[in-house]
């Protein structure tokens, strides 16, 4: 299951499904920072120069994103809340229209996966301010994190995990969680989510459940900030 299962969650009150009470975790796979990324126009070096930029400048900055409701669009809007800025969401189709309208300037910033922004950052069309994660990526560990840039506290990531039905022994789940253990972590696995922009990242069905539990509630609060009406 991908990270947006749990805006899913908080966005849909008719799903045929509750994820917290009939699906289990099992474990985290693996995790793809965001990265805030601006236009080489915007004259910011970095998160703390962007808040103070936005702060005197209500409303008259834009970011793009792939569609409301995506990951990207809340991990903005979460930045948003968090730093106390109005910039305003202007969403595209996808992630190459939205990529598109940042490296032209249409838009002033984004928040795309690193996977498509290395390519970017490296060319130096668009200017790399901070990755989302609560740590530094290891395949950009140049880049801060947003909460280490002037905002405590904020982490917001794509993530991939397993989840089995509710009703799933006890027994066989922990034979899953060890077994997704020892293959995510092997070194060739490694390379392999490496070069897709993943970084890999297991852990216990507790953390994971824990996890999936703190999103849905943020982003259940996210969504009442924002004005979106859940379906």
């Amino acid at each position: 299951m991908p990270s947006s299962g749990a805006i899913v969650s908080a966005l849909r009150s008719n799903l045929p499904y509750n994820l917290e009470h009939d699906l289990v975790p099992i474990s985290l796979v693996a995790v793809q920072s965001l990265v805030l990324v601006v236009h080489p126009s915007l004259p910011v070096r970095n998160v703390k120069e962007l808040i103070a930029f936005a702060r005197a400048r209500p409303g008259q900055l834009s970011y793009a994103s792939n569609g409301v409701g995506s990951v990207l669009h809340f991990a903005a809007e979460l930045f948003n809340s968090m730093a106390q800025l109005k910039i305003v969401h202007v969403p595209y189709k996808g992630s190459a229209e939205s990529a598109i309208a940042t490296l032209s300037g249409e838009v002033e910033m984004s928040y795309p996966g690193l996977a498509s922004a290395l390519p970017q950052l490296e060319g130096d069309k668009l200017k790399g301010l901070a990755v989302s994660s609560a740590k530094r990526s290891g395949l950009i560990p140049s880049l801060p994190t947003i909460a280490e840039s002037g905002v405590p506290g904020y982490e917001r990531t794509t993530w991939f995990g397993v989840l089995a039905p509710a009703k799933t022994p006890k027994e066989i789940l922990a034979q899953l969680n060890a077994a997704i253990d020892t293959v995510i972590n092997n070194p060739d696995m490694t390379s392999v989510l490496n070069k897709q922009g993943l970084e890999p990242q297991t852990n216990t069905q507790e953390q994971f459940s824990e996890l999936i539990h703190k999103e849905i509630a943020q982003n259940a609060k996210l969504i009442k900030t924002i004005g979106l009406k859940p379906e």
